[in-house]
């Protein structure tokens, strides 16, 4: 049964939590614009759950409080509730009275698959893009695309054959495990740990490591993410993940321009991208080969300008893997890790609304 969310004030405490965040501290915005968003899914939330039985921590809390875990940096669940625990601040944006009991850490991981069977951290994404003081920020024409890495929590030591071959590692818990003369590859062998997991190398020279990859959609007139999706780490997901997220804002009468970096210059994806009213503007491969983008393109004002603005969608894989903790995924399975990375982008626009919404006032 799904728990209520409303905050009941305590007939027996001094301490006014909403007079003690101060006046114009950033969380105010945040949790409005946050807490507005989570109203939208109301109907969504009730669908996830039974009408009968006892009442579940409230969907809207966990959400709140799994977003305070990106925005502060926490490391796991059990820091996260000792901190939601003894800090008023955490409490009051949570939705909890100072005498409110916190649940324990183990309510995320029974509740995770409930979320995610809802789909939820990208409802909740869609959800705050289309508040309308939000929504007015974006840009509806010009777009920017590109992936980063993920590495799974996987070692390399658990990349096995599928048929059970070769040689048992060494007996322990991190139990030596020696590659030399093994050829590995995708196809034939798999992690134990994360199945899901893929091996990948980013480039010549680079150390190849388990891994799932994190593909972001940013519209170019604030650097604000409008789509995220995490997929199988592959040459070829940047491009396939980079039509799914251009096509809802695509095939309509006004043409978009959608920049890209030397991956996407390739004359399968810009040729799919012209038949859906995409104006392909990404960066030309020439090192020995013709690029797919024709000098009228590249003659157009607009292109360098889209050149120049895709790279501000590094700000956010760089906040997400050096403040919201995705460095390294924090959980096994790609709809687990696809759920992280998209609520840690909805949690990157949220850091950057408060001071876009008072230039824009």
């Amino acid at each position: 049964m799904r728990g209520n969310d409303a905050v009941a004030g305590s007939l027996f405490s001094y301490v006014d939590l909403e007079k003690r965040v101060r006046a114009d501290h950033p969380l105010r915005v945040i949790r409005g614009l946050v807490n507005s968003a989570l109203a939208d899914l109301s109907t969504a939330f009730d669908a996830l759950y039974s009408p009968f039985g006892r009442e579940s921590i409230p969907p809207e809390r966990l959400i709140r409080a799994l977003l305070l875990q990106a925005f502060y940096s926490i490391r796991s669940e059990r820091q996260l509730v000792e901190r939601i625990e003894f800090d008023l601040l955490f409490r009051w944006f949570v939705g909890l009275g100072v005498d409110d009991p916190v649940w324990d850490a183990t309510t995320f991981t029974k509740n995770r698959d409930r979320l995610l069977q809802g789909d939820v951290a990208s409802e909740f994404m869609r959800a705050l893009l289309a508040q309308p003081k939000v929504k007015v920020l974006l840009s509806t024409e010009h777009f920017s695309v590109d992936g980063t890495l993920l590495e799974a929590w996987a070692s390399t030591k658990s990349f096995r054959p599928k048929d059970g071959s070769g040689p048992p590692p060494d007996a322990g818990r991190n139990g030596e495990q020696n590659f030399h003369g093994q050829k590995r590859s995708n196809e034939t062998h798999a992690s134990t740990t994360d199945p899901d997991a893929r091996l990948y190398r980013k480039g010549r020279g680079k150390e190849a490591k388990l891994a799932f990859m994190g593909h972001a959609l940013m519209e170019n007139r604030h650097g604000l993410i409008v789509g995220a999706v995490a997929t199988h780490a592959s040459g070829h997901a940047e491009r396939s993940a980079a039509r799914g997220l251009i096509e809802p804002h695509a095939d309509r009468s006004q043409k978009v321009t959608l920049a890209g970096d030397k991956g996407f210059d390739t004359q399968e994806f810009v040729a799919e991208l012209r038949e859906i009213n995409v104006i392909p503007h990404v960066a030309q491969h020439t090192n020995g080969r013709r690029s797919a983008i024709d000098g009228r393109t590249t003659r157009h004002a607009g292109y360098a300008i889209s050149l120049r603005i895709r790279k501000r969608i590094e700000e956010a894989f760089g906040w997400a893997k050096t403040v919201a903790g995705l460095r390294k995924a924090r959980h096994r399975g790609l709809p687990k890790v696809d759920w992280q990375f998209t609520l840690a982008m909805a949690a990157y626009n949220l850091v950057r609304l408060p001071k876009l919404l008072v230039v824009a006032a």
